[in-house]
């Protein structure tokens, strides 16, 4: 299963148990159709990559080898933050709040123009490993918020791949990996761990597994992972203003805001909702007619997934504006989703970041 509410269901079917898939829809009056006939063929095509030529001549030119006509490797990410660090140092400062289970860097990197009295926003992307499209987006709002650093209204902390090792694993393993890479039986078969079913809220319940082989797998513990323990021991130990929590997905076009363990919603939802319609809205003009977010409280516009990310910011951390957007598309590309659309997207997400940091300010 890839995506899916409670009016549809995008699932991926392995060539050899087609015929069987479509005789069960059938048997059972299921309406379906085929969104993308040849997955292997869409990976293939996604990212068109560059030489080594072109990234040399990009790191001969730029400094760093980031641009955004492609999906990029975490060398690059890491790089084009320690760039910025060592090049806006008035400006940019980047810290590792921990390490991955491999052993990668957890980068996040500071902006601010000083200014004073203003709120912190935390972002951040790639918690899911195959969602290429969120630290794409998330490394563009980097570039678009150096490159305009006077109109800064906010100081940011922006994590753009909380899973270093599974995003590798998607360009020399299985690109449809999900989780983390722990081995969280040891010496068991079953890899990974899902870290947004992993923060210390609700841990365990509604949308998540006790079984290590499944894709929501929660972990052994709240926080038995060094990725969401690192988050963790971020915010105990930041004195900064925050305000807002945004972490980005894909797929599906949602703006979704707690609570994601239950179909419940927190007593300032009415914000949440206003200021999700605003963002929405703001997406919308941006992006033009394929732009259409859907606003909503997680578990019931989407899916019940306890022990998230935003449920803990919102209910341990006290944060206000906590949400989660899944970004394009509604499915026709589904976590294959070219590079092309790479810009366009990261638009929309600025438009949306924009509103909450103007709904913040109040």
């Amino acid at each position: 299963m890839w995506s899916g509410n409670d009016t549809m269901l995008d699932v991926l079917v392995q060539p050899e148990v087609i015929p069987r898939v479509s005789k069960f829809l059938h048997e059972r009056h299921v309406n379906y159709e085929i969104v993308i006939s040849d997955l292997q063929r869409a990976i293939e095509q996604e990212n068109p990559t560059l030489s080594a030529e072109e990234m040399e001549e990009l790191e001969g030119r730029k400094g760093h080898r980031m641009e955004w006509s492609s999906y990029h490797r975490l060398e690059d990410i890491h790089g084009y933050l320690d760039y910025l660090a060592e090049t806006f140092p008035e400006l940019c400062s980047v810290m590792s709040i921990g390490n991955s289970v491999e052993g990668r860097p957890l980068k996040v990197l500071r902006i601010s123009n000083g200014k004073a009295n203003v709120p912190a926003l935390w972002i951040d992307g790639g918690i899911h490993a195959r969602e290429w499209i969120s630290p794409a987006v998330v490394t563009y709002v980097i570039n678009h918020l150096v490159e305009n650093s006077e109109d800064l209204e906010a100081d940011y902390y922006i994590l753009p791949v909380v899973n270093p090792d599974g995003y590798e694993y998607t360009f020399r393993g299985d690109r449809l990996w999900r989780k983390n890479r722990s081995s969280p039986e040891k010496g068991g078969v079953c890899i990974g761990v899902d870290l947004n079913r992993n923060f210390g809220y609700r841990w365990g319940g509604l949308g998540t597994s006790k079984q290590p082989c499944r894709e929501i797998f929660a972990g052994t513990a709240p926080f038995s992972e060094p990725e969401t323990r690192a988050i963790r021991n971020f915010f105990e130990a930041s004195a900064a203003n925050f305000k807002a929590y945004l972490t980005f997905h894909s797929y599906g076009q949602y703006i979704l805001y707690p609570w994601g363990y239950d179909r419940r919603v927190p007593p300032d939802y009415a914000d949440l909702e206003r200021v999700g319609r605003q963002a929405a809205q703001a997406m919308k003009i941006a992006g033009g007619a394929a732009s259409v977010y859907t606003v909503g409280n997680s578990a019931t516009t989407l899916y019940a997934a306890s022990g998230g990310a935003d449920d803990w910011a919102k209910a341990i951390l006290k944060i206000k504006y906590t949400y989660t957007i899944e970004l394009r598309d509604t499915g026709k590309h589904g976590f294959v989703l070219p590079a092309q659309y790479i810009v366009p997207t990261a638009k929309e997400a600025l438009a949306a970041i924009d509103v909450v940091v103007q709904a913040s300010k109040l």
